[in-house]
């Protein structure tokens, strides 16, 4: 099955209305791993924007792709060479080669590649397409990852051994708080990177028009039975409606004691 999503402008530079397709897949894991998530989208529009300073010339590694927007946005831009992974399911990963095959706008040869991955394993084969003598990634891509709290350890693992000791090297982390209630542990992601020897900044928000996921409710789906309880609820009601439209942008890169 498929579907044919249209990407405006700010998804693909000058091209006014350009139509690409997204596979989907029939697996459980794969259900929601076609999905062009808010920060996936508003990341891709982010390095699209400054493709200049951020990506042209850049090796770059984007971690749980799902359908891999902001790869093929790196591809199209100048990017040196582009690894987009997801889970290594074959069906996620049939998907993300599915969508690079088909993306007429990548240049040729092809810059990109698709792999499945799973955090805090031997890298080995993420690197095996980079240029003689790299060892590590310019740009590491994190799109609406933090919701799974149990993986950070090993995600920030990840960015370890994949981030190239340079000033200059980052990962870019955007997220929408999709459990407004669960903030703080998404947030929590940024200590064990701290931890871990990186400097955290946050540079980025965007409030998209609407939330992405409509049938979920907020921490304040229940009735209450008081004319000061409901207004209370009215009112968080409508915070985490803006938590959940809202999508947070920041940076890491290792601090100077790790560059030694």
């Amino acid at each position: 099955m498929y579907i044919i999503v249209a990407l405006s402008s700010s998804c693909l530079g000058t091209i006014k209305v350009s139509i690409t397709s997204v596979r989907l897949t029939c697996s459980f894991i794969a259900q929601q791993g076609h999905l062009l998530w808010n920060a996936g989208r508003t990341l891709a529009t982010y390095l699209e924007n400054n493709a200049g300073s951020l990506i042209r010339g850049k090796t770059v590694l984007e971690l749980g792709a799902g359908a891999g927007l902001p790869s093929l946005v790196s591809a199209i831009h100048g990017a040196k060479h582009v690894v987009v992974t997801d889970y290594p399911d074959p069906d996620l990963v049939e998907n993300l080669q599915w969508n690079v095959d088909h993306c007429a706008m990548l240049p040729q040869p092809r810059n990109i590649e698709a792999k499945g991955y799973l955090w805090g394993a031997e890298t080995e084969t993420l690197v095996s397409g980079l240029s003689t003598g790299e060892a590590n990634f310019d740009m590491l891509i994190l799109a609406d990852l933090l919701f799974n709290h149990s993986e950070h350890r090993k995600l920030v693992s990840s960015v370890q051994q994949m981030l190239k000791r340079s000033a200059e090297a980052q990962a870019l982390v955007f997220f929408t708080p999709y459990r407004p209630w669960l903030l703080p542990n998404d947030l929590a992601f940024f200590d064990l990177a701290r931890e871990a020897g990186f400097v955290v900044n946050k540079f980025f928000e965007h409030t998209m028009d609407k939330v992405m996921f409509e049938e979920d409710p907020g921490v304040s789906d229940q009735k209450s039975s008081t004319d000061n309880a409901r207004a209370r609820d009215a009112d968080l009601s409508q915070q985490d409606e803006l938590l959940r439209r809202t999508v947070f942008g920041y940076s890491i890169t290792w601090a100077k004691d790790q560059l030694s």
